[in-house]
């Protein structure tokens, strides 16, 4: 049985995805959306990260994993995963998935936010991960922060956060121009429509100021987002994967995708770059 310790530290202005646990299963990861998300974050950790295949046991964090794709993916493969999610119903079903894999001994399962991370006292990690969270959090460079302190030297961070940029292009191509000349901005938030997109020039900045380094980056559904219908694409979804995982790392493409995925290296000296 895995581990699962309760812990709790209230964030009024970030959002907790208790009550969205349905809509996240339906609407993101049971959709094309989420095969691409999940086959580009594949693809790139397996490239960057020269351990992961290997038959090495490392340390994982992944915060924010909410159901456990990832985590339960490098579980598979042997490693210790510690899994920290603010919705106490994302980690029932990553446990119940665990339990299905045979891999619930691997996964230590946390019931906290990414603030809470000073607080819990988990030390350092071979790998980080934080997918698709700091765009609901309102200290986002803070955030970044939290997360390079748990990493151990030479560790890596995966970073995935959703675009403003291709936001704006995506609306453009949609002809939503008010709601572009308005900044992105409505009265009233709804469903799972992020609260914070991120400037890439900001991340860019702010990653500039910690001892990382870049390793590779990923537009993540470079294409799909920007099809009328994507179920009616010709050839279907493997030829729109196929696409995607070729260009998705080349530009203009890659700054098009709906978000970005950032592979980040832990450097023991400062960066001369």
């Amino acid at each position: 049985m895995a581990k699962h310790k309760q812990r709790t530290l209230n964030r009024d202005e970030d959002r907790n995805f208790g009550e969205l646990t349905g809509k996240f299963k339906n609407n993101i990861y049971g959709t094309t959306k989420g095969q691409l998300r999940e086959a580009v974050l594949q693809r790139d950790l397996t490239q960057q990260v020269p351990w992961l295949g290997i038959d090495l046991t490392k340390t994982v964090l992944d915060v924010g994993g909410g159901q456990g794709q990832l985590a339960l993916f490098l579980a598979q493969l042997g490693h210790a995963v510690t899994l920290v999610d603010i919705s106490e119903e994302m980690l029932a079903q990553a446990q119940r998935q665990a339990d299905a894999l045979g891999v619930s001994e691997q996964i230590t399962l946390i019931h906290a936010p990414l603030q809470a991370l000073p607080d819990l006292a988990l030390g350092q990690f071979d790998l980080v991960m934080c997918h698709a969270v700091l765009e609901w959090l309102s200290e986002q460079q803070q955030a970044l922060s939290l997360l390079t302190q748990r990493l151990t030297p030479d560790g890596f961070l995966s970073l995935m956060y959703y675009n403003r940029a291709a936001q704006r292009m995506a609306n453009m191509v949609y002809g939503n121009f008010d709601y572009v000349r308005n900044g992105l901005k409505v009265k009233q938030k709804v469903g799972l429509s992020p609260n914070r997109p991120l400037e890439p020039a900001d991340v860019d900045h702010w990653l500039s100021q910690l001892p990382l380094q870049k390793r590779v980056q990923s537009g993540v559904r470079c294409f799909h987002d920007y099809l009328r219908d994507p179920s009616k694409a010709s050839d279907g979804f493997d030829a729109l994967l196929e696409l995607e995982l070729k260009y998705n790392q080349q530009e203009p493409y890659a700054s098009l995708g709906r978000y970005t995925h950032l592979v980040l290296k832990h450097l023991t000296t400062p960066s001369n770059t």
